[in-house]
């Protein structure tokens, strides 16, 4: 199979690049890389063309996709700060009970 050749993806696997590679477009990636970007992720996600052979029914990983939420802290900094010390009076409670 040439390089650039994606006769051995699956439909699903063809869509997802696609939806990738909008997604990078929308946030200003030239195309080219966005399409470079998009095939890269799909292979990592699933180890490249599952069409035909061995390997076809091994599940996708999906590390990429997971990350997407947890890339930012949550809450404000007062929230966190709140949480911190809720967390903080809890622990000094329960160890003041235990003793």
């Amino acid at each position: 199979m040439p390089q650039g050749d994606k006769s051995a993806y699956t439909d699903k696997q063809k869509r997802k690049a696609r939806h990738i590679e909008k997604s990078y477009e929308a946030r200003g990636t030239p195309r080219k890389e966005a399409v470079a970007r998009a095939w890269a992720t799909v292979n990592r996600e699933s180890g490249g063309g599952n069409k035909s052979g061995s390997g076809r029914g091994t599940p996708d990983t999906h590390v990429s996709s997971s990350r997407g939420g947890r890339a930012h802290k949550s809450g404000s900094p007062e929230q966190r700060s709140a949480a911190a010390r809720k967390g903080w009076d809890t622990r000094r409670r329960k160890a003041a009970a235990e003793g």
